[in-house]
């Protein structure tokens, strides 16, 4: 079950916003064994004094049109999955909505099964 949020300057319209969803739930499918409705997602946009990063941290040369990806995730799949899935959204966020993999920022947060609640104040998963 993860949760994704992602970040990126304001003023993409909304088929570019729409792209970035669905490109990182098909990677999700396919690379981290997410079930199928299993779409948790948000998009926070964000003015240029507001959108701050390192233009060129660890040599890789950022733009304006950089996408900020945090997905937080049971702390259940191993490296392998992990470096798929980061490989597999670059790829599908290159075909559409045309990011450049420069401009893709991946983070991952995992956490206990037992530390979500999916609603009814239950914890399906405990």
């Amino acid at each position: 079950m993860p949760l994704t949020q992602i970040s990126l300057r304001s003023g993409k319209p909304a088929a570019y916003r729409q792209a970035i969803c669905d490109g990182l739930y098909r990677a999700m499918r396919e690379t981290f064994n997410v079930p199928e409705n299993d779409q948790f997602m948000t998009i926070t946009e964000f003015d240029a004094a507001n959108f701050r990063f390192n233009a060129s941290y660890l040599n890789v040369a950022r733009s304006d049109d950089l996408v900020i990806i945090q997905i937080t995730a049971n702390d259940t799949r191993t490296i392998d999955q992990k470096k798929a899935l980061f490989r597999r959204i670059v790829e599908l966020l290159g075909d559409n909505p045309g990011i450049r993999p420069d401009d893709v920022f991946i983070n991952i947060v995992e956490v206990k099964k037992e530390n979500w609640s999916f609603g009814f104040g239950l914890a399906q998963y405990a």
